[in-house]
């Protein structure tokens, strides 16, 4: 397969990612969109690649703005998954899908990873000539997902409150870009981005309903029913939806690669 680096100028700092393609004939191309604080080289990113090619499409992982936790680029200001902002993760991934019909992909198949899931439930939404879309461990999303810690105990905790009124507090003070830490993933958070994102998260349930074309959805056995709500997306989804619970499977697929990346290669054979 050809792999190429691609930079993408946005109205801040530039996106990163790879483009595989493959060396004969080309089905179509998928964008994938991954999970808060990863990147473009890890995760299903990665070992989603190959199995792709193989099965004839071009595969695009890029980083969003928000890539990693903490970074600094191309300067000294910090940057990364701390900062990020709701609107500016859709922002970078309307910046890829427009890299991918530039180079001749129109209507690139949509691929997202936990929150980046999230997000491709709402990008399909938005654009609804999207031939398919694979939700790998897609979360509950909507105002207040942060606030319900789950069985993972994710976020804040059972600090939600107190971190909430502080992040208020700096906010009020202008001091929106101080971080604050956090019991739990992603364990730091500027003031800014964690009030944004109690309010602003996209409900994947409210939006499936917009969803008409053929949507596969992934979750690991290991993983709470209720933050990642496979089998109420199917029910509120207007496409067809099939899901697909893997036995021992946690939410980064660990051990589980290559059958999910057979899964998901094979089921767009099916589709596309």
């Amino acid at each position: 397969m050809r792999t190429e680096l691609i930079t993408i100028e946005t109205d801040t700092i530039p996106l990163e990612g790879l483009l595989y393609e493959p060396t004969g004939p080309i089905k179509g191309a998928a964008l994938y969109f991954h999970g808060n604080t990863m990147n473009f080289y890890t995760g299903a990113a990665k070992f989603l690649a190959r199995p792709m090619v193989e099965a004839g499409f071009a595969f695009f992982a890029f980083n969003r703005r928000g890539h990693d936790i903490l970074s600094t680029r191309a300067s000294r200001t910090p940057v990364g998954g701390a900062y990020q902002t709701i609107a500016e993760s859709f922002a970078d991934n309307d910046y890829a899908r427009q890299y991918l019909i530039s180079r001749g992909y129109a209507q690139p198949i949509v691929i997202g990873h936990s929150n980046g899931g999230m997000l491709a439930v709402a990008h399909v939404a938005k654009y609804p000539q999207t031939p398919a879309l694979v939700l790998m461990s897609a979360p509950r999303g909507g105002v207040g997902q942060d606030l319900v810690r789950g069985s993972e105990k994710l976020f804040a905790m059972d600090q939600a409150e107190q971190i909430t009124a502080k992040a208020k507090e700096l906010v009020a003070q202008g001091l929106g870009q101080e971080l604050i830490t956090m019991p739990g993933w992603w364990y730091i958070i500027s003031a800014e981005s964690f009030l944004d994102r109690l309010v602003s998260v996209p409900s994947t349930i409210e939006l499936a309903p917009k969803i008409h074309c053929p949507v596969l959805a992934i979750r690991g056995d290991m993983e709470d029913q209720h933050r990642y709500p496979a089998e109420e997306f199917k029910a509120a989804c207007s496409g067809n939806v099939d899901l697909e619970i893997i036995p021992g499977c946690d939410h980064f697929y660990t051990q589980k690669e290559k059958e999910v990346g057979s899964l998901v290669a094979n089921w767009l054979n099916c589709h596309i």
